[in-house]
């Protein structure tokens, strides 16, 4: 195992929850990659990789290092998503034994530079592609995207799976046997098609999210002095949304604390200071038409006081309530394309 993975695994397990994010960083796109080409849906391959790096982290204790740390992390995705894919196969969300829709490859696919005549083409191909894809079972299915897609050694691909290397040759030499019989000399188009895929995937989750976050306090008494480090011409934002900030919460009084912008690729953490010796983070997770999909997570002294997932559109915020601050309470508002 890498020594300086070595060394971060260390740290996590004597409690050092920042050790860990060297290694989400590390391996965030190959697992949501992985997650994707299993469930083929971006919202569900980013709750899978979420759901699976803390999974990861609990069973850290577990981990003897007698495999590589991805190898193990795999494991562990595969298991999740195939939990997911079974919770959803009755409504045809599975990449499983449901037949993949046709559609979905082609419009993961299509090339806006070809010409016409030729796009038809190649979408006649890609179907043909992806029905031979579809009539393979889903441990054939899988072993294809572990070898020609992640470029897994045997050895790896068996650590992932959980069988025996002997298993692993003889599946993929089967999977690749049978698509052959399908395809006959299309195959050599099936790692440009998994290729692609993923490079779809990956787009999608380089995917650039702009957005606002407010930091107000609620009180029924004035702000404590020196609070407020908004500008001081009037809000024209916030005045405006204080009607349903009173609905929601009942204060009397409402300042700006803190005002933050970004612009960044989705999966991409912003940390900010909040009042309190507070840490703000914030993770635009996926989109979805006009809605984004945020995890947020208020951090104090190491401890996470706030941690949830929560949808914000163009026009209308998402509002979290936080915890107690002095006299009032501390309210987290974001927004998409923001102009604060």
């Amino acid at each position: 195992m890498d020594s300086d993975e070595a060394a971060l695994i260390e740290r996590c397990r004597a409690g050092d929850l920042a050790a860990f994010e060297p290694l989400v960083e590390k391996y965030r796109q190959r697992v949501y990659r992985l997650a994707y080409n299993i469930l083929r849906d971006s919202e569900e391959a980013w709750d899978v990789a979420q759901d699976a790096f803390i999974r990861a982290y609990q069973a850290l204790g577990a981990f003897r290092g007698d495999s590589a740390f991805y190898t193990w992390l795999f494991r562990i995705v595969m298991n999740v998503a195939r939990d997911r894919a079974r919770q959803h196969a009755a409504r045809g969300r599975a990449f499983g034994t449901e037949r993949v829709e046709e559609k979905d490859w082609d419009r993961a696919l299509v090339d806006q530079g070809t010409a016409p005549d030729t796009n038809a083409t190649q979408v006649e191909e890609r179907e043909r592609i992806g029905q031979a894809l579809a009539t393979l079972s889903e441990p054939h299915r899988t072993i294809i995207m572990l070898s020609d897609l992640e470029g897994l050694s045997y050895r790896e691909i068996a650590e992932v799976l959980n069988i025996p290397m002997g298993t692993v040759m003889s599946r993929l030499h089967n999977a690749r046997r049978r698509l052959r019989d399908a395809l006959g000399p299309l195959l050599v188009l099936v790692l440009a098609l998994l290729l692609a895929l993923a490079g779809a995937a990956v787009a999608d989750a380089q995917q650039i999210v702009r957005f606002g976050t407010r930091i107000v306090l609620a009180s029924d008494g004035p702000p404590p002095g020196g609070s407020s480090r908004a500008p001081e011409p009037p809000d024209e934002r916030l005045e405006a949304f204080l009607p349903k900030l009173r609905q929601l919460f009942r204060y009397n009084n409402y300042t700006s604390l803190e005002r933050y912008r970004a612009e960044v690729p989705v999966g991409t953490t912003q940390r900010w200071p909040v009042p309190g010796d507070r840490r703000l983070e914030v993770t635009p997770q996926g989109v979805r038409g006009g809605a984004v999909t945020f995890n947020v997570r208020l951090v104090k002294s190491s401890v996470a006081e706030l941690t949830t997932n929560i949808q914000a559109q163009s026009g209308n915020p998402a509002v979290i309530g936080g915890p107690r601050h002095g006299s009032g309470t501390l309210i987290i508002i974001l927004w998409t394309n923001p102009s604060p």
